[in-house]
């Protein structure tokens, strides 16, 4: 009792009182989990059925955000209460939890104090912590209760160091009731309710900590679905791939998510410092040279690097975005944001244990990801996998070696029916052997909907368009599909966090330093132009692009193509009945022949546009279009031909190349027996606007 009262007086908290104090917890606790102290109301989008998880309900209006959840899962009462104890085991956002002290009370019970660190989901917020008392008890009619209130006082929590970076949260009393069933197993009632202290925080961001549908999400679904999880691998019913026991594969699953926490969050504790920092950067940089690195966030591992690590974090608002559409775009298209040198520098870094400079043994990606599936959650809303990046060395002397690159990768919330949850995808470079003690250096996506009942439907992304017909045009992927079907689940506002790590050589800092922060810039402009094309303005039909109103440069840019072609040559590149109509760009569109269009903004000139024939003969989309400059598609003597007509084509504003050899951007060759090249003029018939080619008859060899 002497350690008690050492914790508790401190904390205002006279021992006399505590009896009656864990019977107010209790009781204000079990009116919420079964009664109605919070005005519960169906969480939206979650209906219950047979095939439902469970009921879940969050708070109409009380004070703070609350959620509620009830199932029935097939354990005894005693190991639900241990797993859920254990809270950093499925609270992905838990950093750590701690129990101060342990003692019994005189009904059987359990007393324990509990400090707990949150981590922030951006890099916008600082983190949370909590001081908790919880009480477990058995009631008289058998049902088991852990519930659980924070405490008054400022206690500094273990480590005094760190206590900078958090802010102190209140939890009001939450926790679990647990029945027990005749025929075995329980049913669960779960309540979370915090007080988050969201004015602590930017106002863009400010919703994530008034939203009772994040708390469902993050915490009370979650905790009920890890449950059942469990329970069905216990039961012999999950079935994982590769000889992997799913306890392993949760295990890396849970290792990459702390990994990514820990790099968003960059704790001093941790070993993490700020470089270069002077508020206006765009990108933070941040580096751990901490001799027992890989300890402080994956205690699998006590490698620690000679350099440490650098890592590279920025945060943006997105609107008019569907988070769910946009992470299945970037892990399907990895090489359309990607860079397969940085992930080749990073692999062999971890691998050899070597830093040479990023891009000094330069390679050539094929732009083809073989996905291959390790497990998944019974309910699909995490996948676990191992992604192969193929290449081809472009020295000579490496042309027998492998040089593919291995990702574990954990990608959640792309499930339509997940309302409200985030989305993510993370990932780390491995060794193709994938031993259980990997080192996995987490880096990726996260993207959170912002519930705010006061946001404005009509407020627009103002970010630059870059894209131009591509906005109003289909991505060429599933993404279309994909932010369709999310678009009516979708917030318009999102915020997306971005981290990337990179190993890092003693001498090498201002050299990654440098990579990473231009990195990172690509990386944000590449998803900036994929919000654009999937947002529901940009969103399509797999077989056409949408006409839209609200983007008529996609229809007049079509209108000059087809005028310009039919000026130069005397024909007509669609049929003439619509030319002048809404038509014309759905003709072009489907185009037999490929046809792009160049910027002569830059050289060498960039493309701006293609048909859908143009994107298959280049095996690319119009998002990726934006990188390809028009020297890159033509073989040795096509770029001949090209380079000897040009001054024909200036002169007289169209000219014929004779048949012969592109380059797709996975390498293939396509052969073609003519193609025509001819000036875009503008409005004003003035101004060059592009250039335009159409390749007949094109196929691959």
């Amino acid at each position: 009792m002497q350690l008690v009262t050492q914790w508790l007086l401190p904390l205002s908290i006279h021992l006399e009182m505590l009896v009656a104090l864990l019977e107010e917890i209790l009781a204000a606790f079990l009116s919420k989990a079964t009664g109605t102290a919070v005005d519960w109301v169906q969480m939206p989008g979650m209906k219950p059925g047979p095939d439902s998880v469970g009921i879940f309900a969050i708070s109409q209006s009380c004070s703070g955000v609350a959620a509620r959840a009830c199932g029935l899962v097939g354990l005894e009462p005693m190991k639900i209460a241990e797993i859920l104890k254990d809270r950093p085991s499925w609270f992905r956002d838990c950093r750590s939890l701690e129990v101060f002290t342990t003692f019994p009370t005189g009904d059987g019970g359990t007393i324990e104090l509990v400090y707990t660190q949150v981590y922030a989901p951006t890099t916008l917020a600082p983190a949370r912590d909590f001081w908790t008392l919880r009480y477990t008890r058995t009631l008289e009619n058998s049902n088991l209760v852990v519930c659980e209130r924070s405490l008054s006082g400022s206690g500094t929590g273990p480590n005094a160091a760190s206590a900078s970076q958090f802010v102190r949260a209140e939890m009001l009393p939450s926790g679990y009731l647990i029945r027990p069933c005749e025929g075995g197993g329980s049913i669960i009632h779960i309540v979370d309710h915090l007080n988050l202290e969201p004015w602590g925080v930017p106002e863009v961001v400010r919703p994530l900590y008034e939203s009772s549908k994040a708390v469902a999400q993050k915490m009370t679904i979650a905790a009920l679905r890890y449950i059942r999880q469990i329970a069905q691998e216990t039961s012999g019913e999950v079935v994982y791939s590769l000889g992997r026991q799913p306890a392993v594969l949760r295990t890396f699953s849970q290792r990459l998510s702390r990994g990514f926490n820990d790099a968003v969050n960059g704790f001093n504790d941790d070993g993490w410092s700020l470089i270069n920092c002077d508020g206006a950067e765009d990108v933070t940089l941040a580096i751990n040279s901490s001799k027992n690195l890989n300890t402080s966030y994956d205690p699998v591992n006590s490698l620690a690097f000679h350099g440490g690590i650098l890592c590279a974090k920025a945060s943006m608002l997105l609107q008019n975005v569907p988070p769910i559409a946009l992470i299945r775009f970037l892990r399907e298209h990895r090489s359309e944001w990607a860079d397969f040198n940085v992930d080749a520098y990073s692999a062999t870094s971890l691998k050899t244990g070597s830093y040479a400079s990023p891009g000094m043994r330069p390679m050539r990606f094929t732009g083809s990801q073989i996905i291959m599936p390790l497990g998944h959650t019974i309910e699909q809303e995490e996948l676990l996998e191992v992604v192969r990046l193929e290449s081809h060395p472009l020295a000579q002397e490496d042309a027998f070696m492998s040089r593919d690159i291995h990702l574990l990768q954990v990608c959640t919330g792309i499930d339509e029916h997940a309302v409200g949850a985030c989305s993510e995808l993370v990932f780390a470079p491995i060794d193709e052997m994938f031993p259980d003690d990997a080192v996995l250096l987490a880096s990726g996506f996260r993207i959170i909907p912002l519930h705010s009942k006061t946001s404005d439907p009509k407020d627009t992304w103002n970010s630059n368009r870059t894209l131009d017909l591509t906005s109003s045009l289909e991505v060429g992927s599933s993404a279309s599909q994909d932010a369709a079907a999310a678009a009516s689940t979708s917030n318009f506002r999102s915020v997306l966090t971005i981290a990337f790590q990179f190993p890092l050589g003693s001498n090498l800092q201002d050299n990654v330093a440098a990579m990473a922060r231009q990195y990172v810039r690509s990386v944000v402009s590449a998803v900036q132009r994929v919000a654009v094309a999937i947002s529901p303005s940009g969103l399509s039909s797999p077989s056409e692009p949408k006409l839209s109103s609200a983007c008529p440069e996609a229809l007049t840019l079509a209108r000059w193509i087809c005028h310009g072609y039919r000026c130069h040559t005397g024909t007509e590149l669609v049929p003439s009945d619509s030319v002048d109509g809404d038509s014309v760009l759905k003709h072009l569109w489907n185009h037999q022949d490929a046809i792009l269009c160049c910027s002569l903004k830059s050289l060498p000139p960039v493309f701006m546009f293609a048909n859908q024939a143009g994107l298959d003969m280049l095996e690319t989309t119009l998002v990726a279009l934006q990188d390809i400059t028009l020297d890159k598609i033509f073989g040795d003597s096509a770029r001949k031909a090209f380079s000897a007509v040009f001054s024909s084509l200036m002169n007289q504003g169209f000219a014929y190349i004779p048949a012969g050899i592109c380059m797709s951007t996975m390498g293939r060759h396509a052969s073609f027996e003519q193609a025509i090249a001819w000036k875009v003029l503008a409005e004003d018939e003035s101004t060059v606007h592009c250039l335009a080619f159409s390749f007949v008859n094109w196929s691959f060899l």
